[in-house]
């Protein structure tokens, strides 16, 4: 049976509006005049994750349980015990055993199940079925816990990160669950003897881990493959990407972003387009324009200071690199909530529109 130490979760199509409201405190780095974040810190600031949900459940004894689809991105670890996770879509069950963690970019409906030959039954049945009860992890002999987080992205521009993931992020080999062991034991301590001040720390230590986690999945050789993420692992392409990000208005030019690395502008161009997905040009605007949707949808700056501080002579051109990338113009993009299919059918939602899936693709 389930002894659940998390709130029951929500319908998922609620998830945005909800947390846009939210009184969780934002989790969005602070940094003094002259410092700058570094490339993932900076996406993950754009895309403003928010905790929706955080603490951890029991196992106790045999059972299959259903998650259905979910926006945003799930992060948990196993505390104690092994179990399957099965995400639909995904070929063949993944053994989970205590001290992995794994993350759910995609939304995809799963399962955790001790025997893969159980039917599943669906989570907030189970719950209601069986009552809100607190266990706290180490108490029942052979049980298996589950802690972690759901983290809503609030941001406009969630696809750019989660595109760049698999279905599964799978955290294993024992090098890097003892990278994560700290916010485990931490989390565990938290869940079992909570006292004042638990639920934040909880949410704060589940976001620790989502960033511990990307970052054990960047240095992983084996994820390599073309795109933004896997780039910053790459030495000369995460010093191009920082590069652009810390100062997205400079007339970065092929050659001067070359220099920036010490590599031939030739050698330079051929190494990003193979290591990002993208051209350095197209990689600089895509990201421009996020930055500029962001401070449009957050900001009251005028469209001719945003394109000036983008490195944009003036609105025009400006209007024109946006809607390129954008799909719309920057008036339409603050001005209308939704755009309405000519089908006829319910227009998407406005976190629904036209976003390049990544910076870097064309």
């Amino acid at each position: 049976m389930i002894g659940p130490i998390v709130p029951l979760p929500q319908n998922p199509e609620t998830l945005s509006a909800r947390t846009q409201n939210s009184e969780t405190p934002p989790l969005q780095p602070e940094l003094g005049s002259g410092q700058h974040m570094d490339p993932l810190s900076e996406v993950l600031a754009l895309i403003k994750p928010q905790v929706y949900v955080s603490g951890g459940f029991a196992v106790v004894g045999d059972m299959a349980i259903h998650f259905p689809k979910h926006r945003g991105v799930k992060c948990y670890a196993m505390l104690a015990g092994n179990c399957w996770l099965v995400v639909e879509g995904v070929p063949g069950p993944v053994l989970l055993q205590a001290g992995d963690c794994f993350l759910l970019p995609r939304g995809l409906p799963f399962q955790l199940t001790t025997d893969l030959s159980l039917k599943s039954v669906l989570y907030s049945d189970s719950c209601a079925r069986l009552g809100m009860r607190r266990e706290a992890p180490g108490v029942t002999e052979g049980a298996r816990y589950i802690a972690g987080g759901h983290f809503a992205l609030s941001g406009g521009h969630a696809e750019m990160l989660l595109q760049s993931l698999p279905p599964i992020v799978h955290i294993r080999r024992e090098s890097d669950k003892a990278a994560m062991r700290w916010s485990l034991e931490r989390m565990r301590e938290e869940l079992s003897d909570p006292r004042p001040g638990a639920s934040l720390i909880a949410q704060h230590l589940a976001y620790t881990m989502l960033i511990q986690a990307l970052r054990l999945h960047l240095a992983d050789a084996a994820n390599a493959g073309p795109g933004w993420l896997s780039a910053l692992s790459d030495k000369h392409m995460s010093i191009a990407i920082a590069t652009m990000h810390n100062d997205p208005g400079h007339p970065w030019t092929l050659q001067s972003l070359a220099e920036c690395v010490g590599m031939s502008r030739s050698v330079f161009a051929l190494r990003f387009r193979e290591t990002v997905g993208a051209t350095p040009m197209e990689y600089l605007t895509r990201w421009r324009m996020l930055l500029a949707a962001d401070r449009l949808n957050n900001s009251s700056d005028g469209l001719s200071a945003i394109a000036q501080s983008l490195g944009y002579d003036s609105e025009s051109a400006f209007g024109k690199a946006f809607r390129r990338v954008m799909g719309c113009s920057p008036r339409q993009y603050s001005q209308s909530a939704v755009f309405a299919p000519e089908d006829g059918t319910p227009p998407p939602q406005r976190s629904q529109r036209r976003y390049p899936a990544s910076p870097v693709r064309a």
